[in-house]
């Protein structure tokens, strides 16, 4: 074979591998394509800005420093963010304080709860107006931590979850002036949770959590009305099926104001709620779940490994 003729088979030679390879990525990109029609959820949507929903009910004396170090933290941190406190028929100077700070902080903003009076009722309202591209529930009485919340973000983005939910009782997390009778209470509800949906999450009654857009889409229609919302959201992103971490956070009793927990009042509408949960667990046969998740989704991604009782 002659110089020129050898040239020449090579020169045909690179173009059929480059034909090929083009090919090969016209073939993917089709798939993929195809994939996105029928599943639009397959890859996650980047998450650009993080909504802070706030319920605040009489929190005069509290709601101030939880926002200031809010978004401080936030800023500093350069995460782009919304903070968004539903003012629940407050009595108190709690909207005086609220209009001072959308003065000062240009991403804040502040609604009435319109409906009737109730923790579950203006979360709601906040995850029904919301902006942003995920969005955590946090506590107006500066329970929950900045820095714990920038960990949940950061793990949502980089390891590409649904849902990232914090626990007090792994290492790492930790209570801090945790009333003993409601501590023991917490653990026992939580540990019966934990049999009843074979969960090895183990704080489920923590309000502390962040989900992305399309989880409160999915987990629709949402029934709680007070506290027993901070177990609905987590039990039906479990149980239709998106993906989730879980994170150490610490919390600390309030200092100042008065609980709006009241124990009481809840037992019966939280056994309502894991009840009803448990229900569509059972009896659903999957109507309900999820079909804009990753491979994998429905699988807890753990950071932490060791799950306390």
């Amino acid at each position: 074979m002659s110089v020129t003729s050898r040239t020449d088979w090579k020169r045909s030679r690179i173009r059929a591998g480059s034909q090929a390879c083009d090919l090969r990525k016209t073939v993917a990109d089709i798939v993929e394509a195809t994939s996105q029609r029928i599943n639009p959820g397959l890859t996650k949507a980047r998450i650009v800005k993080l909504s802070v929903v706030i319920p605040a009910h009489n929190e005069a004396n509290t709601i101030e420093p939880t926002v200031r170090r809010l978004c401080e933290r936030l800023t500093a941190d350069g995460i782009s963010h919304e903070i968004l406190v539903i003012n629940d028929h407050s009595t108190d100077d709690t909207e005086d304080v609220l209009c001072r700070l959308c003065r000062t902080f240009s991403q804040m903003r502040y609604l009435n709860n319109p409906a009737a009076p109730g923790f579950g009722l203006a979360v709601r309202r906040g995850l029904e107006t919301f902006t942003g591209d995920a969005v955590a529930v946090y506590m107006a009485d500066a329970s929950d931590r900045p820095e714990d919340l920038v960990a949940f973000f950061r793990t949502m983005v980089d390891e590409e979850v649904d849902c990232v939910f914090g626990s007090r009782f792994i290492e790492g997390g930790k209570v801090i002036d945790y009333p003993l009778p409601k501590l023991i209470l917490n653990r026992i509800a939580n540990h019966w949770i934990r049999l009843l949906f074979r969960l090895g999450y183990n704080d489920v009654t923590n309000a502390f959590k962040l989900y992305r857009r399309h989880v409160i889409e999915g987990v629709q229609p949402i029934l709680s009305h007070h506290f027993n919302l901070t177990v609905e959201l987590p039990l039906k992103a479990i149980i239709r099926g998106y993906s989730y971490s879980i994170v150490p956070n610490h919390w600390a009793n309030r200092k100042a104001g008065e609980s709006k927990l009241k124990i009481q009042e809840m037992g019966s509408r939280y056994l309502f709620i894991v009840l009803y949960c448990l229900m569509e667990k059972w009896l659903s046969r999957g109507d309900y779940h999820s079909q804009t998740t990753t491979v994998g989704a429905g699988f807890a991604r753990r950071r932490q490994t060791k799950l306390g009782g």
